[in-house]
Formats: structure tokens, C-alpha cells, sequence
């Protein structure tokens, strides 16, 4: 229950973004257009370049939201993201990235949580719907307690910060944007990189609306919290029915969980997977 309260009240407190006022782009010049007053980002994907944009602001813990409508069609090859990053070589990261397929074949969701640029910590989904034939709700939350990955207000992830010692890395100090892109990653993207990007198809699209952000804005070296009560902001973990929403979610749609593999760690799993993480 207490995740479907930040839901429903971290919505309704967090300002509406608009792409005008918020965003620039970062890459890919005319590929990525702005329309609807600001309402509409789309990003397009050519056999010279992909598109994306990223937020004017940095935060250090946030909650962000995107309804996003994913390349239609054989899409093998082409990724679609939203995500969080930091600067620097030695950067923290949050994503949520769409790997596209062949036609008829579903996209795999997949996330990944760096500390200090090690990652290494991929789970993976399939999803209970078309994510090309209309728009969902992708979210990401981001507090001192935990990351929550959200689908159609569904959890699907949840990455504690449950170490005092720090010997489970977590982004903690380090300010991230949030970004947006499709691009080509056709080396790995679709089966293991057997399927390449068919660029008869180009250009791709993908679309983004509804964008809301609601977060310490780090400014002049440091972080603004307006309401440290805010819902998204003191959570601590999932439970009850939202924690039964994501025990379902990972039993019928998760194809990858790097806390199963214990023969990639050699044997010795990371800390945090004896952590619910």
C-alpha cells in the first residue's frame, strides 16, 4: 500500500513538465522534434544517427515519469531509454532500457542500476502489453531508502540502500539528469546481437508525453528538497499489495536476474543479492 500512496500522491504533487521549458537535445539535431506546445517529444532513429534529449535540471533523489510509446514493427536492433545518469567517469546510473525485436516478438525491458560506473546489475522483463500501439507510464524513484522501477504502476524492481558500512554500493551523492534516446545498438541489443537493424524500416520513432518530475534540483553544489515528507521522497520499502504487484510482475515476466547467475560472478554473488535486490 505504501508504494500505491507515492503513486497517487507524488503524481498529483509533481510539476508537469514540458519539453519547451525542461529539456534540451542532446543528440541527433532534427531527429528529435518537439511539438504539442511542449506537450510531445519524439525521437527518431536513421541509418546515420539516432536522437535524444536530457533535463535542465540535476537532481540528487528524485521521482520521474514518462508515458512513452515504443517503435512499432521490426524494431530488432534499436533501443529506447529513460533513464538517470550522473557525470563523469565515475558515474552513478538508472535505466530503463526497450530493446527492440522482430516484428511479432516481444520487447525486453532492461534495467540496470550503476554505482561509481559499475553496473553489472541487469534484470530483465518482458511486458504484459503492446508498448507500441499506445502510451505508458514508465517511472523511476529515487530516495535515501531505495530505486523503485515502475510500469503502468506496477513495481517491477526495487534496489534497497540497506547497508550502513556501504558495502552495497548505492547512488548517493552524486547529481543525475534524466534522459531520454533511441539509437542503434544492433551489436547487442536483439538476441545477443545475431539481429541486425533492418534500415529498409528507417527511420524509427518513438514518442514521449506527460512528463513529471518531482525532486532536489542540485544547484550551485548543492541539493533543494522543498518537502522531505513527500511521499516519493520517504518511503522506505515496498510491501503489502504493491509488493505482491511486483512478486507477480517478476515471476511471470522476468527473463534475467543477475542475483541468479551465480556461475557469470564465478560463484560468488554481489552483496546486495542476499537483499531482496
Amino acid at each position: 500500500m505504501l508504494l500505491a500512496t507515492i503513486l497517487s500522491v507524488a503524481i498529483g504533487s509533481s510539476f508537469a513538465g514540458n519539453f519547451n521549458n525542461d529539456v534540451v537535445v542532446a543528440f541527433g539535431d532534427a531527429r528529435a522534434k518537439i511539438q504539442d506546445n511542449g506537450n510531445l517529444m519524439s525521437l527518431a532513429l536513421d541509418n546515420s544517427s539516432g536522437s535524444g534529449f536530457e533535463s535542465k535540471n540535476e537532481f540528487i533523489y528524485a521521482k520521474v515519469e514518462m508515458n512513452i510509446k515504443l517503435v512499432p514493427g521490426n524494431s530488432a536492433g534499436t533501443v529506447t531509454s529513460f533513464y538517470l545518469k550522473s557525470e563523469g567517469n565515475s558515474w552513478d546510473e538508472v535505466d530503463m532500457e526497450f530493446l527492440g525485436n522482430t516484428s511479432g516478438d516481444p520487447y525486453v525491458l532492461h534495467t540496470n542500476i550503476f554505482t561509481k560506473g559499475m553496473g553489472n546489475r541487469e534484470q530483465q522483463f518482458y511486458l504484459w502489453f503492446d508498448p507500441t500501439t499506445d502510451f505508458h507510464t514508465y517511472s523511476i524513484t529515487w530516495n535515501p531508502a531505495h530505486i523503485v522501477l515502475v510500469v503502468d504502476k506496477k513495481p517491477i524492481r526495487e534496489y534497497r540502500n540497506v547497508d550502513p558500512n556501504n558495502n552495497v554500493p548505492y547512488p548517493r551523492d552524486q547529481p543525475m539528469k534524466l534522459y531520454g534516446s533511441l539509437w542503434n545498438a544492433d551489436d547487442w541489443a536483439t538476441r545477443g546481437g545475431s539481429v541486425k537493424t533492418d534500415w529498409s524500416k528507417a527511420p524509427f520513432t518513438a514518442s514521449f508525453n506527460n512528463y513529471t518530475a518531482d525532486g532536489c534540483v542540485y544547484a550551485n553544489g548543492a541539493s533543494s528538497c522543498p518537502d522531505k515528507t513527500a511521499p516519493w521522497y520517504s518511503s522506505e520499502l515496498i510491501d503489502g499489495d504493491d509488493l505482491k504487484q511486483m512478486q507477480w510482475v517478476q515471476k511471470n515476466y522476468m527473463i534475467y536476474n543477475y542475483c541468479d547467475d551465480s556461475n557469470r560472478f564465478h560463484g560468488s554473488l554481489p552483496a546486495e543479492c542476499g537483499r531482496k535486490n
